[in-house]
């Protein structure tokens, strides 16, 4: 493994409501993983979760504030929200937290193949990247980095919009905590997006795309659920996405800190298998 990187597993892959907090953990260390995601309602419930982190032998890794950081309505709300999860990522001994725009049902519809028109006016990108600078500001009084995310089905899910954003944005404020696969399902270069960015990344998440799937997506205007359904997500190592040039870089700019494995849905027969399938590509990639 490299020094100064963690490897954590994203609990979504997980089925809610098919397994307990701690059955999830138990098989995220049993994978192979160092750690997961973790959160807390409020800085009370913070020191139950860890027991169940301690229990399972994993750290915490990065948590996520989704957010409708376009909306000026929710301004305020979105920034009070960014202070309670800074607080308690702070008490779980954190330096970074995910920040990411929500879905929403238009962008959902265009996933994989949006155009121009599909994206936010000016004026909107401006409230959103103004807010954000806010959310970046408030976290960082606790010593957390807000890292923006990618996100296919969200205003920010090509490398033109991620661009866009970060021509707007104070980065010293904000940074970035790219979700790799979401990038390449957006049909850009994941490669040259670390390369050019690979300074101001603190943390990422990574996924891998099936590339038939893809392309039959694209082709016949699929929605989010639609490729999702058809398999869009596979293991690391299973798609397409150059990994190994993409932890070349890693290296080379001698990143410390968490990589979040996720596979938002397998087709394997189980969550386990799935994230045993992953760690173990990773391996072989001395990570």
């Amino acid at each position: 493994m490299a020094d100064g990187i963690n490897i954590a597993c994203g609990q979504i892959t997980w089925r809610r409501g098919e397994f307990t907090q701690e059955q999830i953990l138990r098989q995220i260390a049993e994978a192979g993983y160092d750690g997961a995601p973790a959160s807390a309602p409020s800085i009370e419930e913070v020191d139950e979760v860890r027991q169940k982190f301690d229990a399972a032998g994993l750290k915490p890794a990065p948590a996520y504030l989704g957010a409708a950081f376009w909306d000026a309505s929710q301004a305020d709300e979105i920034v009070a929200k960014a202070d309670r999860i800074a607080t308690t990522s702070k008490a779980f001994g954190l330096t970074e937290v995910y920040v990411a725009a929500n879905l929403t049902p238009e962008r959902r519809a265009v996933s994989g193949h949006v155009t121009p028109s599909d994206a936010l006016a000016s004026d909107a990108w401006d409230v959103f990247a103004k807010t954000l600078n806010r959310v970046g500001e408030t976290t960082l009084r606790h010593g957390v980095r807000a890292s923006f995310h990618n996100h296919v089905g969200s205003f920010v899910e090509t490398r033109n919009e991620i661009d866009e954003l970060f021509s707007r944005v104070d980065p010293a404020l904000v940074f970035h905590g790219p979700d790799i696969g979401h990038l390449a399902w957006a049909g850009d270069d994941v490669v040259s997006y670390v390369r050019e960015y690979m300074p101001a990344i603190t943390t990422l998440h990574v996924k891998d795309i099936d590339p038939a799937v893809l392309a039959e997506g694209v082709s016949r205007d699929w929605d989010y659920k639609q490729f999702s359904d058809h398999g869009i997500f596979t293991e690391l190592g299973q798609g397409f996405v150059d990994f190994p040039a993409l932890f070349d870089i890693i290296r080379e700019a001698s990143f410390k800190g968490w990589i979040v494995v996720e596979t938002d849905v397998t087709q394997r027969p189980s969550a386990l298998e799935s994230a045993t399938v992953s760690r173990d590509y990773l391996r072989s990639l001395n990570m």
